[in-house]
């Protein structure tokens, strides 16, 4: 009896597994791997998923150690500006070119699914990036990464004001407010990576 139970689990688990594997292959080839693609439904929910997934259970745990002042937020700003923006927009948008060739696309950091992430979530994220999307690890110094989570938190309430400091660091925006779309020539000049 158990052994028969045991096949018909085994046999229905079987059929699961192909049915998917045959729903993969039939959406790649009629779809292929394009990233210009919007993702579908179940595609935006797996990379919402790989998020949590990507970041340690020890890592949710984490506090920021820093306390949201002028200064860390401002620092932060002007650090974000000069290396997250390329990707992630002055505002935390993501409406930038670059990432709309991106699959997934980086996410709106303003919104729910970025802002209820933990404080720890973010830093892992930040110093480790994401697999298999335009998330690179950047490493650093902790204070930093730290110091970007407290801007991360900011955003949301970013105002006029700081987006004009930030477009004097990286010329991103025009004067209306939409993305550039020739990269800036201050930043031709700049080592990559600084």
């Amino acid at each position: 009896m158990a052994l028969h139970k045991g096949r018909t689990v085994f046999g229905i688990l079987l059929v699961v597994v192909l049915l998917g594997v045959a729903w993969v292959y039939w959406f790649v080839s009629s779809h292929g791997f394009s990233a210009r693609e919007q993702p579908t439904r179940i595609e935006a929910y797996l990379a919402r998923h790989a998020r949590r997934i990507a970041t340690p259970r020890g890592a949710r745990d984490l506090k920021n150690p820093l306390s949201p002042t002028e200064l860390d937020v401002a620092e932060a700003r002007d650090h974000f500006a000069d290396h997250c923006a390329i990707c992630h927009a002055n505002n935390g948008s993501g409406k930038t070119q670059i990432n709309s060739g991106l699959y997934p696309p980086s996410p709106d950091m303003r919104e729910r699914q970025t802002q209820e992430l933990a404080d720890g979530e973010i830093f892992y994220i930040i110093k480790n990036g994401i697999r298999f999307t335009g998330m690179p690890g950047w490493g650093g110094e902790d204070e930093e990464n730290w110091k970007l989570v407290l801007f991360i938190r900011h955003l949301p309430r970013l105002t006029a004001r700081e987006i004009e400091l930030m477009n004097e660091i990286n010329g991103l925006e025009k004067e209306d407010g939409t993305e550039k779309t020739s990269t800036p020539e201050h930043r031709e000049s700049k080592p990559h990576g600084h």
